[in-house]
């Protein structure tokens, strides 16, 4: 079973749409990918899915994924380079918790959507948009293939 039979059509559109509100201010690139399942270290995984997903290839090294495994009940939240030098050594955990939260709950939209939110103000604060600024990665949900 595909990760894309959990969310409505709705619900996916709401998740562009926060990345898309979140990256409006930022040169900043956000993606959000989601599966059924991951055995391995979620951690390792999402940095194995940072690189085939192209997001180490940005221009200022300032992507964030937000990867979930939903049956598996995993998720983690990776930055490039450039982000994870800027940001409150605290960060990632505080929007881990807040996805965390909602996740509990069932509430997987709203978790995605609040850590995209919360990811956008950083990258805003430290990587403000620029007037030759382009979406460098797509807006859209991944999912595993």
């Amino acid at each position: 079973m595909s990760a894309k039979k959990y969310f409505t059509k709705q619900q996916l559109d709401d998740i562009k749409s926060s990345v898309q509100s979140a990256e409006l201010n930022t040169s900043g690139e956000i993606r959000v990918h989601i599966e059924v399942a991951c055995k391995a270290d979620v951690l390792d995984h999402a940095a194995y899915l940072f690189e085939k997903l192209g997001m180490s290839k940005t221009a200022l090294r300032n992507g964030v994924l937000i990867y979930l495994a939903i049956k598996d009940r995993k998720f983690a939240i990776i930055g490039d380079a450039g982000m994870n030098t800027k940001v409150p050594a605290d960060f990632w955990d505080k929007a881990k918790s807040i996805m965390l939260s909602d996740f509990k709950e069932g509430r997987f939209t709203e978790g995605l959507c609040k850590a995209v939110l919360l990811a956008g103000e950083q990258l805003k604060q430290f990587f403000p948009h620029q007037a030759d600024d382009i979406n460098e990665l797509p807006d859209e949900v991944s999912f595993k293939n």
